[in-house]
């Protein structure tokens, strides 16, 4: 089961800061979860989280940089936005060099954390939709035959139907028949959807 509800998770061991941060969230309306620490994220992490990690960069046991390693290892996609402080700064571009979202330096006023997190919940939502919609394509690839796999790959490198028609030692009349029992599986009208479609998925998978 997908959670499909974005949630703010705030993790700061500075308690007043992570109590205020979440005062602030909650009264924007924003579902907010807390932690004292890394690893207590790492405790309640599920793979299906949807959301944004607002994130101190220093912290003991585990500190932010390392957080964001090892979600990058676990493949997480939920965007982070970091809380640095001034001599922290350099930290939080080697973050942003490694896929953070964004960053905030301390003492930073309400109206900027908030648009700061908005851009992170909004980049989540397209990455939602970016894996739903890979996950539909790759559920009708898996729908094709063989065969008609083979047309396709064909097909996406550019191959005339004569040319893969010789290829596969068929007939044009067949091929065609293939072809068009690909576009209908895959959910495409015309060629150029379906070339798109497949350079998508194999882009996000690489």
């Amino acid at each position: 089961m997908t959670d499909a509800n974005p949630v703010i998770h705030v993790i700061d061991d500075d308690d007043a800061m992570r109590d205020s941060m979440t005062w602030l969230l909650e009264g924007e309306g924003y579902a907010v979860a807390a932690y004292a620490s890394a690893p207590a994220f790492l405790a309640a992490r599920r793979d299906d989280m949807r959301g944004c990690l607002v994130l101190d960069v220093r912290m003991p046991d585990m500190s932010g940089l390392e957080l964001q390693e090892r979600l990058d290892a676990l493949g997480s996609t939920l965007p982070i936005v970091f809380i640095t402080g001034h001599g922290d700064v350099p930290m939080a571009v080697a973050a942003l060099h490694r896929g953070a979202c964004d960053f905030v330096q301390k003492p930073f006023n309400d109206a900027d954390i908030l648009s700061r997190i908005q851009r992170a919940l909004e980049l989540d939502a397209v990455l939602a939709a970016r894996r739903t919609r890979d996950a539909a394509l790759s559920h009708r690839l898996e729908q094709l035959t063989p065969r008609e796999a083979e047309v396709l790959r064909l097909v996406v490198a550019g191959r005339l139907n004569k040319q893969i028609a010789d290829e596969l030692d068929i007939s044009m009349k067949t091929v065609e028949a293939h072809r068009a029992r690909v576009m209908e599986k895959m959910g495409v009208r015309t060629l150029a959807e379906l070339v798109k479609a497949v350079v998508a998925l194999e882009k996000d998978d690489g």
